[in-house]
């Protein structure tokens, strides 16, 4: 695939800029990469690469040019449909499962469309008031910066199931020897956590409200291929009391032995990555794990997962190491709204509130989040059962 082609300049304000900034940074991780690569869907969870570059492209078309533009003119009716992901407030769908089904449009089409949009934003934010489109331009470049994430995800998942192991970047090297865990002490006390209103944040994020804690004591850095290498020799895999029923009936159906792209060859265990087929590096933060693994191998060490609070009061006063550039971290919390919490208006408050089901919180950030995106109120949220993402363990213990 070619390079992301310059886009023409945008309007003065500082959010245009970060506009221009964050769609060529989604069209620079598409670059090394060819039109096969971009439409394969791996699985009913991930995406082709080439949907998210047109999806995220439709989520600025849906929300800002067809209600903001008076002139505006739409790249092609069919991409209302095919593009849509879950928003039902603004029409048809095309089934997830099958995205990697849309051959057509082309991949050159798909970028055409991008383009297209583009310039059509730029019209938008140098010609009307930042108080008509602010906000959403906001959330628009932070969903496309999830998707920027995702599509690492997904690729990843998707190389994996490529004989030849192809790598999508070269590997920066082995891992610096990690250092003992600490164990950060945080006193009982009233606290409070969300988001305080001050620049961007996630409908999810707030309102920020009141938590009692108990004393707790929390890992200062995250859990090791090392450490959990010793949860595998040591049966972890094999030991029922160790997991909870859900997760036990997923070992036993999927054939869970290690964590997601690790396979044993001749008593070694080697792991796929972005940067190819390696050995695992024993110093190297654990990724691709789910929640129920991530709650067995704390069962197993005595520990436990720490709640989104005790995470979030811990990372505030900077006790913690690896925060947002690793691996999102599994919590003990179901995703939940926070009290108060009201999704917004119409479509938009689609967003997140309607997931508040069946899913456990990850907080931090991991090496797929742009650099700026995270925030210590940031709620990923994921069901218990992924590994694709780049999840790990940080263990906390203390009160149950």
């Amino acid at each position: 695939m070619s390079s992301a082609a310059e886009l023409q300049p945008v309007g003065a304000h500082p959010l245009a800029a970060q506009y221009r900034a964050v769609r060529l940074a989604t069209e620079a991780l598409a670059a090394p990469l060819s039109p096969e690569d971009c439409q394969v869907q791996s699985m009913p969870d991930a995406s082709p690469l080439k949907w998210h570059l047109a999806h995220t492209t439709w989520f600025f078309e849906t929300f800002l040019l067809q209600p903001m533009l008076p002139d505006y003119e739409l790249f092609d009716p069919a991409f209302a449909v095919l593009f849509n992901s879950y928003y039902v407030g603004v029409g048809e769908r095309f089934t997830r499962a099958q995205r990697g089904m849309l051959t057509r449009p082309s991949l050159d089409r798909v970028l055409a469309y991008r383009r297209h949009v583009d310039e059509a934003m730029d019209r938008l934010t140098g010609g009307t008031s930042p108080d008509m489109w602010h906000d959403l331009v906001e959330l628009g470049i932070n969903h496309e910066q999830q998707h920027q994430e995702l599509i690492l995800m997904d690729l990843q998942h998707a190389l994996s199931l490529n004989p030849l192991c192809p790598a999508y970047r070269k590997s920066s090297g082995p891992s610096a020897k990690a250092a003992p865990a600490q164990w950060a002490q945080v006193e009982e006390g009233l606290y409070r956590i969300g988001h305080n209103g001050q620049g961007f944040a996630f409908d999810n994020e707030g309102p920020r409200h009141r938590v009692w804690l108990d004393s707790f004591a929390i890992a200062d850095r995250l859990v090791t291929v090392g450490d959990y290498l010793e949860f595998i020799a040591d049966g972890g895999y094999r030991k029922p009391d160790l997991w909870l029923s859900d997760g036990w009936a997923m070992v036993e159906a999927e054939g869970w032995t290690a964590p997601l792209y690790w396979q044993e060859q001749g008593g070694d265990w080697c792991a796929f990555s972005l940067e190819g087929q390696h050995p695992v590096d024993p110093s190297a933060p654990l990724l691709h794990v789910s929640y129920y693994e991530a709650d067995a191998y704390a069962r197993w060490a005595g520990a436990r997962l720490p709640t989104e609070a005790e995470w979030e009061v811990a990372a505030s006063k900077d006790l913690l190491h690896d925060v947002d550039d690793v691996a999102w971290q599994w919590t003990a919390s179901a995703y939940l709204g926070y009290p108060g919490f009201a999704p917004a208006p119409g479509a938009v408050g689609e967003y997140n509130g309607k997931f508040m089901v069946g899913q456990h919180v990850l907080r931090g950030g991991s090496l797929g989040t742009p650099a700026g995106h995270s925030r210590i109120t940031y709620r990923n949220f994921f069901p218990p059962h992924a590994r694709w993402a780049f999840s790990g363990i940080r263990l906390a213990r203390g009160s149950a």
